[in-house]
């Protein structure tokens, strides 16, 4: 990948990366998205994934024995129609780069403007030479469209082409658990210009249709023809045949695309739908949608982007990441949520983990309006009955809640038992989410119409969880898995006990609040859930003030669980080059007995109540977990960077923001190919803002404690909050803040109370920060 500021550019062609390639060069509009597939027929090896925002399948779940309370299928994010086909054959050959000579190959990703182009040289087999040029984008203006511009140029002989746009619904998932086709053709036709395929899911039973129009031109003369309609299961095509063509013309297929589903029509409705969609797409025009694709994105860039001056690589990385942020989801549909591979790939499944409370919760926070984070809470609080089911199935009582590690209806669909049932610690995420809300809108409405009540189911879960040890003559937590992965069925983990305490703490607060200003409210919530505030508060206050968590006095630290210091302790650096990544070259087992991290664990909890300890207490922890992490877990380094900005450790914070900035785009993880780590790109998002810009918000007072690289000259961000927009500018000198609002702000610089003038600027000295 060439560093570039404003594209992804790739050149040549190398079989063996294409896969990585179609993850990094994904398009999407929060709607629908594509991997970077081609567009012609292609005979190598390719990951195929066209994705429909929401639709899913309940794959049976697939284990080697059968344990209670295993959930009974995996959500699978369907691969649905690939719209994007066009095959064009020269003299009868179709177009492969699988068996074609290559001459030149050049792909970009214009994050800019929103589009991806192709172009590439190459040899038949038959020996005539061709030149393609194809882009194509998902509308953002109007997210039931896409558009395709294919050109062909012969280069040295003149030809007859043939022409087929199609529709392909007969695709199948790769992760299928039985290898089985999850879509049945319910309905599918051809007309002139014009085609589309209606499928629908087995089981849940979404419909979606695919539709097309098309028109050909040979340069620039539009052409009249009379295609001769393919159709096969599922799948539906317009063969355009004798098109002649002399050396050096060049073919324009012009190809729109619209795509409808049953999340927002009426299933009778949606063929005529995606009709209209077609018609406004042709009606508008291939180049004013373009155009109206660009302004979309430039009004984007304008309000979000991340400016950094002297570092192209740290420029590249931050924008490919907000980019694919924003591909992801437009927080215009409440229903949906934001996945793990968003619309690049199909691994994980599901569309919901803790990665949205606890990364991408604070990118939408910052950037996009209000409401945004609160339908992203309000998801979770009308997944709450589920959740309590989820946790009866485990044997939970009274209302209490156990939030999926993997759902998109709210059940759990996650079947691995040490993460199904072990990595609890997902329910402090959405807690935290709550109380982060609030403290950084100050909207405590929430508070009274929606978040006390899943507090409350929470911390009932948490009450229920762990018991009373006499041999400590303390509350403990056994048989957990904490952040860190590679360390299973644990006991008292140090993140998930402090976790549960917090939360628990928390749920109190918010039920002195709720009482106070709301009594007739909290007099309806109790009696409907049958919440006995005496006796369970009892119950939570005794936990929290006699929990057990796990310390080092010699070394002053936190210890990660049980019987960690008993291994045996050793840097990353002791390991060999050959051994890394852990996971892809040493057995389970012996992970697991190793002392490596995948990810932040004790650090992550530092992370999420930093205020809670002093910079000492803090600089300690880091010292001692940081050397044994391995970052095999895409949400590892953003945490990192966020604590090393803090320690003023500037090169451990560069070299993890790179990490996690560049992760996808340098492959760290060596899987890529799967697909891009989405919620990891909000995490990049938090390491820029709260690590280098420094943000906190601590006594309901917006903070900032800017730290910069010293290979860089500036860095520049935006971010919204309580109804202000505010601009953050920094150099090596001063940090200057613009307040676009028009009323004055007070705030803190480094430690200190300023008062930010309405429509105005403040520039602020940086001081010598400590290393």
């Amino acid at each position: 990948i060439i560093h570039d500021e404003w594209r992804i550019l790739e050149k040549g062609f190398v079989p063996d990366y294409n896969r990585i390639s179609e993850s990094i060069f994904s398009i999407g509009n929060g709607r629908f998205g594509q991997r970077a597939n081609f567009e012609e027929n292609y005979t190598g090896d390719t990951l195929q994934g066209s994705y429909v925002a929401g639709v899913y399948y309940p794959d049976k779940t697939k284990v080697g024995w059968w344990k209670i309370g295993y959930p009974e299928y995996f959500a699978k994010v369907l691969n649905a129609a690939n719209w994007i086909g066009i095959d064009v054959q020269v003299d009868g050959e179709s177009i492969d780069l699988a068996k074609a000579e290559i001459q030149s190959f050049e792909r970009e990703l214009n994050m800019r403007e929103g589009y991806l182009e192709r172009r590439f040289r190459a040899k038949l087999v038959n020996g005539k030479t061709i030149e393609v040029k194809a882009t194509r984008f998902c509308s953002i203006a109007d997210d039931e469209l896409a558009a395709i511009s294919y050109r062909v140029k012969l280069v040295d002989y003149g030809a007859t082409l043939q022409v087929t746009p199609y529709i392909d619904g007969d695709v199948e998932n790769e992760d299928s658990n039985y290898d089985e086709k999850f879509w049945v053709e319910i309905a599918k036709d051809a007309e002139h210009h014009r085609a589309h395929v209606l499928s629908e899911t087995k089981k849940t039973a979404f419909q979606v249709c695919t539709s097309m129009h098309f028109g050909l031109a040979v340069d620039g003369k539009e052409l009249e023809f009379n295609p001769y309609r393919q159709e096969k299961t599922q799948y539906v095509g317009c063969q355009v045949d004798g098109i002649e063509m002399q050396e050096g013309q060049e073919l324009v297929i012009t190809k729109y695309v619209a795509i409808t589903s049953s999340q927002n029509y009426a299933k009778e409705a949606l063929i005529e739908a995606a009709y209209k969609g077609l018609d406004r797409a042709v009606s508008t025009g291939y180049e004013a949608l373009k155009e109206a694709q660009a302004q979309a994105w430039i009004d984007k860039w304008t309000e979000a982007d991340i400016k950094i001056e002297g570092d192209i690589a740290a420029q590249q990385g931050i924008r490919f990441n907000i980019f694919q942020l924003y591909q992801t989801y437009t927080g215009k549909d409440e229903r949906l949520n934001i996945g793990p591979k968003g619309f690049t790939g199909e691994k994980y499944g599901g569309s919901t983990y803790w990665d949205t409370e606890a990364y991408c919760f604070p990118f939408y926070l910052s950037t996009a309006d209000q409401k945004v984070g609160r339908q992203l809470l309000i998801y979770r609080f009308k997944q709450l009955q589920k959740a309590i089911e989820n946790a009866e199935k485990l044997g939970f009582t009274n209302g209490a809640a156990l939030y999926p590690m993997v759902t998109i209806n709210g059940e759990e669909c996650h079947n691995e038992w040490e993460i199904t049932f072990e990595e609890i610690h997902r329910n402090s995420a959405i807690a935290f989410a709550i109380y982060d809300y609030i403290r950084y809108t100050g909207d405590q409405d929430y508070l009274i119409d929606y978040g006390l009540e899943v507090l409350i189911a929470i911390a009932r879960f948490w009450s229920q969880r762990v018991h009373f040890s006499k041999h400590r003559n303390q509350f403990v937590m056994h048989g957990v898995t904490g952040p860190n992965e590679y360390e299973n069925n644990v006991n008292n983990n140090w993140y998930t006990n402090y976790s549960a305490v917090w939360c628990m703490k928390y749920a109190m607060e918010a039920l002195d609040y709720v009482q106070e200003k709301a009594p007739a409210k909290m007099e309806a919530l109790a009696d409907r859930i049958k919440f006995h505030e005496h006796t369970e508060t009892n119950r939570w206050k005794e936990i929290v003030g006699n929990m057990y968590f796990p310390y080092d006095e010699e070394r002053q630290v936190f210890i990660q669980h049980d019987g960690f210091l008993d291994k045996d302790l050793a840097p990353v650096s002791a390991l060999r080059d050959e051994d890394r990544p852990l996971n892809q070259n040493w057995s389970w087992d012996r992970i697991l007995r190793s002392c490596y991290i995948k990810q932040a664990d004790v650090l992550q909890g530092i992370y999420f109540f930093e205020d809670h300890f002093n910079l000492e207490t803090i600089r300690r922890n880091f010292d001692f977990y940081e050397p044994m992490t391995v970052h095999e877990s895409s949400l590892s380094p953003c945490v990192h960077v966020i604590q090393a900005a803090l320690l003023g450790r500037e090169e451990k914070a560069y070299e993890m923001y790179l990490r996690t900035a560049r992760l996808d785009l340098d492959d760290y993880n060596n899987d890529t190919e799967d697909g891009c780590h989405t919620t990891s790109m909000a995490g990049t998002w938090m390491a820029f803002v709260k690590g280098f810009g420094g943000m906190r918000v601590y006594e309901d007072t917006l903070q900032f404690q800017p730290f910069i690289p010293s290979n860089w000259k500036s860095y520049e961000f935006n971010i919204r909050f309580r109804g202000y927009y505010l601009g953050v500018q920094v150099d090596q000198d001063q940090v200057t803040l613009i307040n676009h609002s028009g009323e004055p702000l007070s705030l803190k610089m480094y430690g200190q109370m300023h008062t930010l003038g309405a429509n105005a600027e403040l520039s602020v000295k940086k001081p010598a920060l400590a290393n």
